[in-house]
């Protein structure tokens, strides 16, 4: 169904996204938004690999997010432009490039299962952004739905606000509607009408009181954010909805109160009363804070306003490659506009581009726009060797919004092409997944030529050496898992010199500096600090200094992983007038970082990851004991339902395979998920294993 483009103006603009744990029902909840407005004329299923929004081949094929999709739509005359974005944590980079530049999101929760991991990295991902939120208990059609108990877990796990906006009427097979408490409607759908259709009835008489109670607290709460209305309140008298709507409007914007809606998205139901709460309360970009870039020629604070008079400045989060037009450069506009044959600068590139087509995204399907202004999200063609976190600006005004930070790779893997065919395309191919994907490394092993990519996880890898094959027609062998060990350092020295002195007929070499080492906090990662007084060291070979020391940080002295957790200070040193050089001190900070690290009892450390798994009270006996054969600490486990949540911390290096050996555990009937937690000293039998090139589960013979 084609759609006219029309200019909206700002404060008819919602950015949101479609966040949660991976099966919560995230992309059959986006299909439904599709369905509902218009934008699709059939809903796609998701385990029918039907999916609007999951348009990869690998998606349909999995019935998983693995890449987030763009779309717009309409309701209530307000432009809806939303990211389905991937629950699996593989693919958390998604997750964090999305929320950088949306004002608000939806997530979606599984009534039976309430909050699970991946739900507390999504919402701590929404905090740092400070992203305004709905929450969305979906399923409440699912055998052991429970609303009050995922509403209670939400308080507790996530510690939002939140608070209950519509109840359901009835839970697992009986559940056919909601009450809104502001309105006290019901609201029951009509199953043969795929949900499009639903009366308003009055509340059951058995949930009268309940509807009551809980409309007082929100009430409430509602006041309590507004002067005018707690003292209209308090005086006895009752705000009107359009009054209530208002103020709750500003809180959640402010996230001071986090609105939680029923519904199953699934059997249709409770999507509509989504949609409304879309547009009454998350943020359009005239109600988020202006953001603020940093002028790269003065240094100057700059304030972007969402105003299509300023000059134009917008953030590239997403890069992709389009099989039918090339490479596209997904940007969200925080000031001005930009129409299709303007000039841009890309400020990180300090790289004038013309931009010849703008394109507004549904999943994989394009639509051309002439403009795009403030606060709207689009897509450019052909926008060369821009890469996700680059700011585009009119050319006359130099500022950058600040790249986006991702999480470090845990896991690698060795490739080699299986032709010279093969061989040929493989780098080009890796390029252009690696601009797609920050959190996808490739590394080539200076002394075996050997590549190997890294990434978040198996399932990440793997979805990657698919895409060679798919995408670009790349046959790959590939070598064994590899965890992303880390070094530090577990003493202090106070004093350690560096110096390298070379004379060989005519000009010699000569760098000498003093540094202490100290080892950081788990977590810190490096910190070099200049304390050099009295100018025993001249300003210009600092600089030389830090990358040498960097140098040999990244290459590890025990094991040569990178070394982290660390802090180095270049205090003392000497020059020579004739023979000193910017290559001379970069040597010696490097040998004197070797050295002193060395001697100062490094360690190898490896990823520690949060688990929790769900399965039947039957087999927990033997889920515990396996974690326990894996290294594994079991934190707490707690009943949920018919079933039992295993919270546990595990080594990353013991956790290859678990996904089979857990279905054959618990015939089949276990779930688990996975996110980072920390790095920790590996024992020392284990890290002589890893070093000595030994599997850490192989034994000696």
């Amino acid at each position: 169904m084609s759609f006219e483009v029309k200019h909206y103006p700002i404060e008819k603009i919602r950015n949101i996204g479609i966040i949660a744990h991976i099966d919560a029902g995230k992309t059959t909840t986006t299909e439904r938004v599709l369905y509902y407005t218009g934008r699709s004329y059939k809903i796609g299923e998701v385990h029918e690999g039907e999916a609007t929004m999951d348009w990869m081949e690998q998606e349909r094929e999995r019935g998983i997010t693995i890449t987030s999709a763009a779309t717009t739509t309409f309701w209530l005359d307000t432009r809806i432009n939303i990211i389905d974005t991937p629950g699996h944590l593989d693919f958390t980079a998604e997750v964090e490039r999305s929320l950088r530049v949306l004002d608000g999101a939806v997530m979606v929760f599984d009534s039976e299962e309430g909050v699970q991991s991946q739900t507390e990295t999504v919402s701590r991902q929404a905090d740092k952004y400070n992203v305004s939120r709905i929450l969305f208990v979906n399923k409440m059609d699912k055998l052991g739905a429970d609303y009050f108990e995922t509403l209670n877990e939400i308080r507790e796990r996530l510690g939002v606000p939140a608070m209950a906006y519509n109840i359901p009427i009835g839970a697992e097979s009986d559940f056919v509607g909601i009450v809104d408490l502001l309105t006290r409607k019901a609201i029951v759908w009509k199953d043969e009408s795929l949900g499009a259709e639903f009366e308003e009835t009055a509340i059951p008489e058995d949930m009268v009181d309940q509807v009551e109670s809980l409309r007082e607290e929100l009430v409430e709460k509602i006041c309590e954010q507004d002067d005018a209305l707690l003292e209209k309140y308090l005086g006895g008298e009752e705000p009107t909805f359009d009054e209530l709507r208002a103020a709750l409007r500003k809180a959640v914007v402010h996230n001071e109160i986090v609105p939680v809606l029923a519904g199953s998205s699934l059997k249709n139901k409770g999507v509509q009363p989504l949609l409304d709460a879309v547009v009454w309360y998350l943020p359009s970009p005239n109600d988020v804070p202006p953001v603020t870039a940093v002028n790269v020629d003065t240094d100057e604070e700059v304030v972007c306003k969402p105003d299509v008079k300023e000059p134009f400045t917008a953030l590239v989060f997403k890069v992709q490659t389009d099989p039918y037009v090339g490479r596209l450069a997904y940007f969200r506009v925080y000031s001005g506009q930009l129409n299709a044959g303007d000039t841009i600068l890309n400020v990180n590139r300090n790289d004038k581009q013309r931009i010849g087509r703008i394109v507004l995204m549904h999943a994989n399907h394009r639509e051309e726009v002439k403009e795009v202004s403030a606060g709207e999200i689009a897509a450019a063609v052909g926008l060369k060797d821009a890469s996700t976190g680059n700011t585009i600006t009119a050319p006359d005004r130099p500022i950058a919004l600040g790249e986006i930070t991702f999480p470090d790779p845990v896991i690698s893997l060795s490739i080699e092409p299986k032709s010279k065919a093969d061989r040929d395309k493989l780098g080009e191919s890796l390029r252009k997944l690696q601009e797609e994907d920050p959190t996808f490394v490739l590394k080539t092993d200076e002394d075996t030529g050997q590549v190997l990519i890294s990434g978040m996880g198996e399932l990440h890898l793997e979805i990657m050496v698919d895409r060679l094959k798919r995408e670009f027609g790349v046959e790959v062998n590939v070598g064994r898992p590899q965890v992303a060990y880390r070094e530090t350092v577990t003493k202090t020295l106070d004093k350690h010199e560096g110096k390298y002195i070379k004379q060989s007929g005519g000009r010699g070499q000569y760098g000498h500096v003093v540094i202490k080492l100290e080892p950081l906090e788990r977590g810190s990662g490096r910190e070099f600090v200049n304390a050099i007084k009295g100018g025993s060291i001249p300003n210009e070979y600092i600089a030389p200094v830090e990358k040498g020391v960097n140098e040999a940080l990244d290459n590890g002295v025990k094991a040569g992983y990178p070394l982290t957790d660390v802090k180095i200070t270049l205090f003392d040193g000497s020059y020579h007038d004739v023979d000193s050089s910017e290559v001379a001190f970069k040597i010696a900070g490097s040998m004197a970082v070797r050295e002193a690290c060395r001697i100062a009892n490094p360690v190898l450390l490896e990823p520690i990851m949060n688990l929790e798994v769900v399965t039947p009270e039957e087999f927990m006996g033997d889920v515990i004991g396996d974690l326990g054969s894996k290294r594994g600490q079991v934190e707490q486990s707690m009943p949920r339902g018919n079933a039992h949540i295993i919270d546990a911390k595990v080594p990353l290096s013991e956790m290859f395979g678990y996904a089979t050996s857990l279905r054959s555990m618990t015939q089949g009937r276990a779930t688990f998920s996975m996110v980072p937690s920390h790095y920790q000293e590996v024992p020392t039998n284990i890290a002589d294993k890893i070093i000595s090139g030994l599997k850490p589960d192989e034994n000696e013979e």
